[in-house]
């Protein structure tokens, strides 16, 4: 896989859970101010890639943020829970995702097919993407390139077009929500950036990583920063909140009916499920390996390791189930909720490995411990607005943070027997 491939899988992975899941939502929360909430997460974002970065680099593989927490903090029963939660917060965005791909792709359907084919649909997507990541990265990273180009291409497209007919009004200061919910509200659509940490998962199957591991980071996220931003000016800037709320699900395609008609908004809706399929595609490339790697480190079963045709099989179908079982069952908020709540907790503890990973004080370290308090503020932010928006959502995060740690402990305390555990005591000496 060389750069562009790696480029592919991030802004893959973003833009299909950012514009096309969550647009729709940020609107709800943010109001006229949507381009400021796009802004402010890109900016945690942009900082937190600096500490991927470089630590995609040094420790270079598969399975990215598993390695640099193991091998900058050690194998112990917390990292083990934090890497649990990053792989059920990859198994909560192929939710999203799908669930996206579900209601662009029912808006075809006479009166939106009903629920059997916005569940088939959402099914399909899941299902698909893993057959094809069966195969090998090579095909995974050819496959996103083609998608990212013309999704990719479709969305300037809509941009050209559409900002003549942005009314300032609609964007003005007085549309805005209070400041601390428009900040809230930008870190509950977080999860729109998450893609980028897929890259990380790239270092084994990149061609000069020193290279083109930072450069993929940084071109990846630097882009999508900007196109969020333009897109969320254009599409509140052509409609009214109430009909970008009324159309929340799909709301990109009903941005375009104002200035390119039916054809536009199938046009979009045709790019949404591009998008959404690609960044399923992105995401179980990176969750296969995610979840193979935590086993290898010996935080979860020895039965996820095993391969098939050089891919994380058994991984690969167990992340595909509790996906397909998620996405068929849970509300869109709570989803985008926990995904961005899983990821926000996880990126500060990577900024917290890179600052004490460095070996003196520079603008490296100083940026990571920017990136550990921006991080922490913004999860912060993001659960008081939640859970006074709806008490119920302490209960989901509950769970899902609480699921984490049960499974490490129950994992570590019964499920591990003593040659295994001698294996990875072993390994892990071996590394440090």
């Amino acid at each position: 896989m060389g750069l562009w491939g790696a480029v592919s899988i991030g802004v893959g992975g973003m833009v299909g859970g950012g514009i096309f899941a969550v647009l729709g939502l940020s609107v709800e929360l943010a109001r006229g101010g949507t381009p400021v909430a796009f802004a402010v997460a890109g900016v945690v974002a942009l900082i937190t890639a600096a500490s991927y970065a470089r630590l995609s680099v040094r420790y270079a593989g598969p399975g990215g943020t598993v390695v640099f927490l193991d091998r900058v903090f050690g194998n112990s029963m917390h990292v083990g829970a934090l890497n649990v939660l990053l792989w059920f917060s990859y198994v909560v965005m192929l939710a999203l995702y799908a669930h996206a791909f579900g209601s662009y792709g029912a808006v075809f359907f006479p009166k939106g097919g009903g629920w059997l084919v916005l569940h088939g649909l959402i099914t399909v997507a899941i299902v698909v993407p893993a057959v094809l990541n069966l195969a090998s990265a090579k095909v995974v990273g050819k496959a996103e390139t083609y998608v990212v180009v013309i999704k990719i291409t479709i969305l300037l497209f809509f941009l050209a077009v559409g900002v003549k007919g942005v009314e300032p009004a609609r964007l003005a200061t007085d549309t805005w929500v209070p400041m601390l919910p428009l900040v809230a509200g930008g870190m509950i659509i977080f999860v729109a950036y998450e893609g980028f940490e897929l890259i990380a998962n790239t270092g084994a199957d990149i061609r000069k990583p020193d290279r083109n591991l930072p450069l993929a980071f940084y071109i990846s996220v630097g882009f999508v920063v900007l196109l969020y931003v333009a897109i969320a000016i254009v599409v509140v800037g052509n409609l009214s909140l109430a009909s970008i709320v009324d159309a929340r699900d799909y709301a990109l395609a009903e941005a375009a009916k104002p200035f390119l008609g039916q054809t536009g908004f199938t046009l979009i809706a045709v790019a949404a499920l591009l998008s959404t399929f690609s960044a399923i595609n992105a995401t179980l490339y990176g969750a296969s390996r995610l979840c193979y790697t935590i086993a290898k480190e010996g935080e979860l079963p020895v039965q996820l390791e095993r391969q098939m045709w050089g891919a994380p099989a058994e991984g690969l179908v167990v992340t595909t189930v509790l996906a397909l079982i998620l996405a068929n069952v849970a509300d869109l908020s709570a989803i985008s909720t926990l995904g961005s709540a899983g990821f926000l907790s996880v990126f500060a503890v990577v900024n917290a490995a890179n600052f004490r990973d460095e070996e003196s004080w520079g603008a490296g370290r100083a940026l990571s411990a920017l990136g550990v308090l921006a991080c922490s503020a913004a999860f912060v932010t993001m659960v008081w607005q939640s859970v006074g928006d709806n008490p119920s959502t302490a209960w989901v995060l509950a769970a899902l943070f609480g699921g984490a740690g049960v499974l490490e402990v129950v994992y570590r305390t019964v499920g591990t027997k003593g040659p295994r555990k001698r294996r990875r005591q072993a390994k892990v000496t071996r590394t440090l």
